[in-house]
């Protein structure tokens, strides 16, 4: 029997894993994808994440150059450095003198943080498991039973990271309350003719909002007319020119699809982050729309502090105290997340009230102290910052 089994292989998932086993945990990781999911994620983490990540000698680089700052991915002239829902943060309105002394973003892709941890894992022997579908899991005064398609497995506890349609949370009557999605995003790396027309950056137009990142053909649509009936249905060529089309008015021909995802704003976080001696993570936590890049440094911040407290836990600390301590922490700063992410697809949608919410934002992030606390929230103050206690990286392994 493992002391930890975390239920998901994603970065959150194996952060959790890397963070015990390095701290002498015995831990598994059970994984239902047979392999990285490929799709078009996250590209960067914040800088109070990315400091956790360099701590730990996780300072992965993105293998394609031209998706690095300093080639120009995602970041029009003069520079770019970050934005409110598609409106663009003013860099030369920014104190930066009056900035916090923060480490910048990490320009990674997620799929560079799994394959990163990965490794790490694999060097402390630890136990992933790929192909396993988790079905439930039962919770006992001193053990879990995690139950899957291939039998069953006993933990001392269960880290659910299994995504925000989390079965770990459902099995463990942890209610997620929240509100439905009225958008449908589509984010997709593609090769055409006509997308040199698509004006790099964010952008907000009369029937949506959009993003192209120079570089690689990456873009991002935003609609407004619901959430998407099947967000994992096929996307094809036709659906990605049509959305392009409805967004933007540029008619382009999709010749190959190399990633696509949908996505809607959805907003929801669980009621409480424990349930016996089952805990939640990530996604499974929380989960809000994806703009200003928030939710994977949320989900590794989370990581880090669940890590320590849960490795404390199985050494004789109390567990009460000590996890309660997570919950209030980290459920306060994806509060803050959700806030931010729900504020800005408030400007984005394409109705007179919302617009004119835009222009006042718009106008709010153009003086020095708008265009500031903007920053400050995109690299830290949103998703929160790791505690002493976290930020001090366990022994190498």
């Amino acid at each position: 029997m493992s002391d930890v089994t975390v239920v998901g292989g994603g970065p959150v998932g194996l952060m959790v894993a890397y963070e015990l086993a390095q701290r002498g945990v015995a831990v598994q990781v059970l994984e239902r994808r047979a392999d990285i999911d490929p799709t078009v994620k996250a590209g960067s983490v914040n800088g109070a994440a990315a400091q956790l990540l360099r701590l730990r000698g996780l300072d992965v680089e993105d293998p394609m150059p031209e998706r690095r700052p300093e080639a120009g991915w995602a970041v029009p002239a003069p520079r770019f450095i970050g934005h409110v829902g598609g409106l663009k943060i003013p860099p030369d309105a920014v104190r930066y003198d009056e900035l916090p002394e923060a480490p910048v973003p990490l320009m990674a892709s997620q799929q560079d943080i799994q394959r990163a941890l990965l490794t790490r894992l694999d060097g402390l022997g630890v136990d992933v498991q790929r192909g396993i579908d988790v079905t439930g899991v039962e919770s006992a005064d001193d053990h879990v039973r995690i139950i899957t398609d291939r039998g069953e497995v006993t933990a001392g506890w269960v880290v659910g990271a299994d995504g925000g349609r989390s079965t770990v949370r459902k099995s463990a009557g942890i209610d997620f309350p929240g509100v439905d999605g009225v958008m449908t995003g589509r984010q997709m790396m593609v090769r055409g003719e006509g997308l040199d027309e698509l004006a790099p950056g964010w952008h907000q137009t009369d029937t949506g909002v959009y993003r192209r990142m120079p570089g690689a053909e990456v873009i991002l649509t935003a609609e407004f007319d619901g959430a998407p009936e099947d967000r994992d249905a096929i996307i094809t060529a036709a659906e990605i020119e049509g959305s392009i089309r409805r967004v933007t008015g540029i008619e382009v021909h999709i010749s190959e699809v190399l990633s696509a995802t949908r996505f809607t704003d959805n907003t929801r976080i669980a009621e409480r982050y424990r349930a016996g001696r089952v805990l939640l993570a990530g996604d499974a936590a929380h989960v809000h729309p994806p703009f200003g890049g928030q939710g994977l440094s949320l989900g590794i911040i989370d990581a880090a502090e669940l890590g320590w407290r849960l490795a404390a836990v199985i050494r004789g600390s109390d567990a009460d105290e000590l996890l309660a301590g997570y919950e209030a922490e980290r459920k306060s700063s994806a509060q803050r997340v959700i806030d931010w992410t729900l504020a800005q697809i408030g400007i984005m949608r394409t109705d007179p009230r919302s617009r004119a919410a835009g222009r006042l934002v718009a106008l709010l992030i153009s003086t020095p102290d708008g265009a500031t606390a903007a920053v400050r929230m995109l690299n830290g103050e949103a998703t929160g910052t790791a505690s002493p206690e976290a930020m001090s990286p366990p022994a190498a392994g």
